[in-house]
């Protein structure tokens, strides 16, 4: 291509140093040798600098050397050179007001004809969004840590009513109240366990497989005196869900764990409780079996327990049935999940009775 004209080459000059010098936003452009030709009235109205004096010299000698950053100097020849070129480099800058600010930079090389290189900078101060952005940050970190304080609050409060509640059913001599009584404090016991096990975890989705686990820790030391007569094991994937789900196949954990040790170990019977969650897509199980008497052989008429109903209700809030089937020995409770089903798959005709809880 023939070179252009020396008067277009000037031409296309003073356009530019007009284009910049007219510009709402803080520009600078540069020579090669990263003298400044012309800069934007709202640069030298942000960085207090003399539009009368600000072209002709050095962008380094600009104000009292504010702008005389080492990286800055590489960044600004790279880019001159041809080498680089600056796409939003953040910045820290003290103007002689002294106030700190936040400063995003952008340079490009202007390629046209065959003109000296020239370079166009442009500034914006992002202080206050910065600033924003850690507000918001604390503020949100500051609010997990309360309710991370309300969560074990809450959860130490349950165990306090379980206590008293338990106390109570000992006093007492009749064996309905005593037994009403028991009953209360095994659903305190339920959620107060769900509690503490969610005050320990983060915001944000929840690993099942460590929650399970110590939820049925806490569960088995509050409420299996022998453990070499009961044991309970977890078995789980390395799903996670959100919080909310994770409460609600927490209870029904619960429940059923204390469904199975208050029924299906009479006595002094030896015997296990597994727990089991596997999840395939969005299709998931959760199984809690048992080895001990097997399913309850109420009439078909028989009401069924507080724990049956929280189960049942928990499951429909969840999309997800329930399955109860005999284990050989023992109960084997499954809840179901079935969002996409398998090719071939087909439903049972009638599900087994539920035990009661």
């Amino acid at each position: 291509m023939a070179a252009r004209p020396p008067a277009y080459v000037d031409t296309a000059n003073e356009l530019a140093r007009a284009v910049i010098e007219s510009s709402t936003s803080p520009l600078v452009m540069l020579d090669a040798e990263l003298m400044v030709i012309a800069a934007s009235i709202s640069f030298c109205q942000a960085f207090g600098v003399d539009a009368a004096t600000v072209t002709g010299g050095a962008i380094y000698a600009l104000g009292d050397g504010e702008w005389s950053s080492p990286q800055l100097r590489v960044l600004l020849t790279a880019t001159a050179e041809g080498d680089a070129q600056i796409e939003a480099y953040e910045m820290d800058f003290r103007g002689g007001d002294g106030v700190a600010r936040r400063l995003i930079l952008n340079a490009h090389k202007l390629e046209y004809g065959e003109g000296p290189a020239r370079l166009v900078l442009a500034i914006s101060d992002v202080t206050d969004a910065r600033a924003a952005d850690k507000l918001k940050d604390d503020l949100l970190r500051e609010k997990a840590i309360l309710l991370q304080e309300i969560q074990h609050r809450v959860a130490n409060s349950l165990q306090i009513i379980a206590s008293v509640l338990l106390q109570s059913a000992r006093k007492v001599q009749s064996d309905e109240t005593r037994g009403h009584l028991t009953d209360a404090h095994n659903r305190v016991m339920s959620v107060a366990a769900v509690q503490r096990q969610l005050s320990s975890t983060r915001l944000g989705d929840v690993a099942l497989k460590p929650y399970f686990g110590k939820l049925c820790e806490s569960l088995a030391a509050s409420m299996i005196r022998d453990h070499d007569q009961l044991t309970l094991t977890v078995t789980c994937d390395d799903s996670r869900v959100p919080s909310d789900i994770s409460v609600s196949l927490g209870l029904i954990v619960t429940e059923l764990v204390i469904n199975a040790l208050k029924h299906a170990f009479p006595g002094l019977r030896k015997g296990h409780i597994g727990v089991d969650y596997k999840a395939h897509g969005p299709n998931w199980t959760l199984t809690v079996c048992d080895d001990g008497v097997g399913m309850s052989k109420a009439p078909d008429g028989a009401k069924p327990g507080l724990g049956t109903s929280i189960v049942e209700a928990v499951a429909n809030q969840l999309a997800a049935d329930v399955r109860v089937t005999d284990g050989h020995p023992g109960t084997d409770v499954a809840i179901v999940h079935v969002l996409i089903a398998a090719v071939g798959d087909e439903e049972a005709a009638e599900r087994p009775d539920r035990a009661a809880v």
